[in-house]
């Protein structure tokens, strides 16, 4: 479990499936990342727990540490066809504008940095996802070239391992 200031951050399982269709289901959210059947949703989140155990990192449950509410997803995702693993976040619409996004993503760039041997992290941000490009050009990423994600443009972002991080 990660955990910041106002969030805890943990693995994403099946225990989710519901909190993470309903995410996926406000038109707001999905514009940039789809929506979910009930079957879809508990394949992905059963991707999700492969890729735990597979390769020690994946997406979280970020939840409020005031309430426990699930307000989001954020975490590491490696794509194959690019070789490379993502820094993701995708955050229920009320509440967007807190800075939970930075907050969690950067929380999850820190442990990736300290856990992981990657050399770098990307963000994909497809045209028009405007908030989430001022969170990745907060983080430190900059766009390095365009690509496309399961028949969509993106433009991929980039934020090398700073110099003075060892990894462990």
């Amino acid at each position: 479990m990660i955990e910041t200031e106002r969030l805890f951050l943990r693995p994403l399982d099946g225990s989710d499936v519901d909190v993470f269709v309903e995410l996926h289901a406000d038109p707001r959210v999905n514009r940039f990342v789809g929506a979910y059947s009930r079957q879809q949703a508990l394949e992905r989140l059963v991707a999700v727990e492969r890729q735990w155990a597979e390769r020690g990192h994946g997406l979280c449950a970020i939840e409020l540490k005031s309430t426990g509410e699930f307000i989001g997803r954020s975490g590491l995702q490696y794509w194959e066809q690019f070789g490379e693993v993502e820094l993701g976040w995708t955050l229920r619409a009320e509440h967007w504008g807190h800075g939970y996004a930075t907050e969690a993503a950067q929380a999850c760039l820190n442990w990736g940095f300290a856990t992981l041997e990657e050399d770098y992290f990307t963000a994909l941000m497809r045209p028009g996802n405007e908030p989430s490009v001022r969170v990745a050009e907060r983080l430190g990423f900059s766009p390095c070239r365009q690509d496309t994600l399961i028949g969509s443009p993106v433009t991929v972002y980039a934020l090398d391992r700073p110099a003075d991080l060892s990894c462990k």
